[in-house]
């Protein structure tokens, strides 16, 4: 009785310290975002060069995933937790000290390995539960990426109250509180040696594997990309303050954040294909709406609200899908799907960055998006909804 109540505290510290840290690395993974009119007239930069900006970080935090979700399930996710965080706050500590584009560039490239904290936040937590109940728990933990919206909120507030350096200094201080607690309170999990790289890529052969990623690209690349886009576009179309801003941003990735678990939920009770096949014409549907409101900040922001939920929606229902389409390699799927989806948020904001210095305008942005959403929903209605041949019985 003593070692079950024991093993049930170490699941629950688990829970809770593996979201925790997940936040605190989600906040330094999209830091660059809500100060990045500060740092557009700090260094002269031009609309391309912000957006590439914004895109670096997303880069090697999507690539990464992958192995370092597999060294978590080979060597711990407890250890491997605490040394990513370790090197976070090396890309954190040089952010403020470096003076030019091509530097910070290479800074930027660094802080993404902060984004590799969902695939070992997903491997710690998991093991510590039984399959019944990782549905819910993993809906708990991936709540972690409410640190992209906690970042919107409170960075332009800690800048404008102190300066741009206080806003990293905060952040060191933050992940180093959360070492300690992980150093002090975790247990390590169980791991399994005989997992390797190999293997784990092996579910690339699947061409279900990429048909969910072609998915995920556009629903967690969709909240990825307006997480950090959002201030850029308010500032450049509406004129709005870095505060203001990051207030929009914060409540486009909470909604993002919150609705995944519901998502989730409501695949449980409807057929999740089904689903999804909504989500992706809301998707198109509200990207052309914002296509046609760029000058009217009102139904501006309408769109960008309602494109959030929709697309938080469908991230909770993708990974629903997983075992429906790929029985027993639901942890692989879900690491290479992640994957994939972080290099979703990649692309999108150098692609509109560059589209707006040669058009003057935003707008083909969004056409883009809204044809990408018709040819998930066309690869979704003839491999999945039409015949159902890809569905594992």
């Amino acid at each position: 009785m003593q070692k079950e109540a024991s093993s049930k505290s170490s699941a629950i510290i688990a829970l809770i310290m593996g979201t925790l840290a997940m936040v605190g690395c989600f906040m330094a993974w999209s830091s660059f975002a809500p100060l990045a009119a500060q740092i557009q007239e700090t260094l002269g930069l031009s609309m391309s060069q912000r957006t590439l900006l914004l895109a670096t970080p997303v880069l090697l935090g999507s690539i990464m995933r992958i192995p370092v979700g597999i060294l978590s399930d080979r060597y711990g996710g407890k250890k491997v937790y605490i040394a990513l965080m370790i090197f976070v706050l090396i890309p954190l500590f040089l952010v403020p000290r470096v003076h030019s584009f091509g530097m910070l560039l290479f800074v930027a490239l660094l802080l993404g390995m902060s984004g590799t904290s969902f695939a070992v936040g997903i491997s710690y937590v998991s093991v510590w539960f039984p399959p019944e109940r990782q549905g819910l728990v993993l809906g708990i933990a991936s709540l972690g990426n409410i640190g992209n919206a906690i970042s919107a909120l409170t960075l332009p507030r800690i800048a404008a109250k102190w300066n741009f350096s206080m806003v990293y200094n905060v952040l060191i201080g933050l992940l180093l509180v959360l070492i300690v607690l992980f150093i002090v309170l975790c247990k390590e999990m169980p791991v399994d040696k005989t997992k390797t790289l190999k293997g784990s890529l092996a579910v690339a052969k699947d061409a279900n594997t990429w048909y969910l990623s072609l998915f995920y690209a556009l629903t967690f690349g969709l909240f990825m990309s307006f997480s950090n886009l959002t201030p850029t576009l308010l500032d450049s179309l509406f004129q709005m303050n870095p505060v203001n801003a990051g207030m929009w941003a914060a409540a486009f990735g909470a909604l993002c954040t919150f609705v995944r678990p519901v998502g989730g939920m409501l695949s449980d009770h409807l057929r999740p294909m089904q689903l999804l096949q909504w989500v992706l014409i809301g998707i198109g549907v509200f990207a052309i709406e914002m296509g046609l409101t760029l000058s009217g900040i009102g139904p501006f922001v309408t769109g960008l609200v309602l494109i959030g939920v929709v697309a938080g929606l469908g991230n909770g229902i993708i990974f629903k899908m997983v075992p429906y389409v790929s029985k027993g390699n639901t942890g692989a799927v879900t690491g290479f799907v992640g994957a994939i989806g972080g290099l979703g948020g990649y692309f999108p904001p150098i692609l509109l960055g560059s589209l707006k210095q040669m058009t003057g305008s935003y707008t083909w942005g969004f056409w883009l998006l809204a044809v990408f959403a018709v040819i998930c929903w066309f690869v979704l209605y003839r491999e999945f909804i039409r015949g159902g041949s890809h569905i594992v019985q």
